[in-house]
């Protein structure tokens, strides 16, 4: 009896064995559906049927202001739904085959298939923070021939990083490396959540000093703000997400047994930011429009 009184249980209260309890079951919850392949399926068919619905909504607008405006060439909003689709679509497909994806040999080819749609997404979802500070700088009189170029150089240099980074790991499996290429992916979500944060801020407070009186002013202030809220927070999300996926194991984005994981991780920062961007920017062009009056990539 005594030693059953001093063990270490017996200084444990009625709440704290409750609270052990509750959190050795979760663990084996967590633990069996890890390694349950139905589970598995469920998980990424599911992100898979989800990343097609919200690439064939983008190609559907695309095709939608096509038809409004075909006079008028790539412009900023087409390129945009046009990314979207072919990003939500290599994760549908990604996704898809997943079974085999996940268990690709040398591993470097599943890190390719995982984050090369990931940096799409960046240049995505960069290219509106372009648009809004090709916006701030001609409402504030500034030089905006170098935006474009700033833009394709960023881009530039982080894909050319990237692929360095795969290539040295496609021929020595390096785990540094390996670390390495995670920690970059959480910067390059940092250098798009900062974007967001600086323009879309701007943009926003910009317009907040104009009447807003007008039904377009209050509507435009109401998209400026909404997507600069969802895209920072996503970009932000993926950001400590990868960050500590790169030193904890368990955590691991890039294994077929975190599917719960992996399955929340994608649909707030890839999914549901798209599927409300899609939704709020929703309206099509003026049947007519002037060259000067809507905004033509050249």
């Amino acid at each position: 009896m005594r030693k059953l009184l001093s063990s270490p249980l017996a200084a444990l209260s009625l709440p704290e064995m409750a609270a052990g309890g509750v959190a050795l079951a979760l663990r084996g919850w967590w633990e069996e559906v890890n390694g349950s392949s139905a589970w598995q399926d469920g998980a990424f068919f599911s992100l898979s049927a989800a990343y097609a619905l919200v690439s064939a909504v983008a190609l559907i607008q695309l095709v939608r202001i096509q038809l409004r405006v075909p006079e008028i060439g790539w412009t900023t909003q087409k390129v945009f739904h046009l990314m979207n689709f072919i990003v939500n679509g290599v994760r549908a497909i990604v996704f898809g085959f997943h079974a085999h994806v996940f268990l690709l040999q040398p591993k470097v080819y599943t890190l390719v298939l995982l984050y090369l749609p990931g940096l799409l997404f960046f240049s995505t979802y960069t290219l509106l923070v372009l648009f809004w500070a090709e916006i701030y700088h001609q409402a504030k009189h500034l030089p905006t021939d170098k935006l474009r170029t700033i833009y394709i150089a960023v881009n530039s240099i982080i894909y050319v990083i990237q692929v360095c980074i795969w290539v040295y790991l496609g021929i020595n499996d390096n785990p540094l490396m390996e670390l390495v290429s995670k920690i970059f992916i959480s910067a390059v979500s940092f250098i798009a959540l900062l974007g967001f944060l600086i323009y879309g801020g701007r943009l926003f407070a910009m317009l907040r000093h104009f009447p807003i009186e007008s039904k377009g002013r209050r509507k435009k202030l109401y998209e400026v703000g909404t997507v600069t809220g969802i895209c920072f927070t996503c970009f932000l999300i993926r950001c400590i997400v990868v960050s500590f996926s790169s030193f904890n194991p368990e955590l691991s984005l890039e294994v077929l047994d975190h599917p719960v994981l992996d399955f929340f991780y994608y649909m707030l920062t890839e999914i549901l930011p798209s599927a409300l961007v899609l939704f709020i920017l929703r309206k099509l062009p003026p049947k007519r429009v002037s060259a000067q009056q809507y905004h033509t990539i050249r």
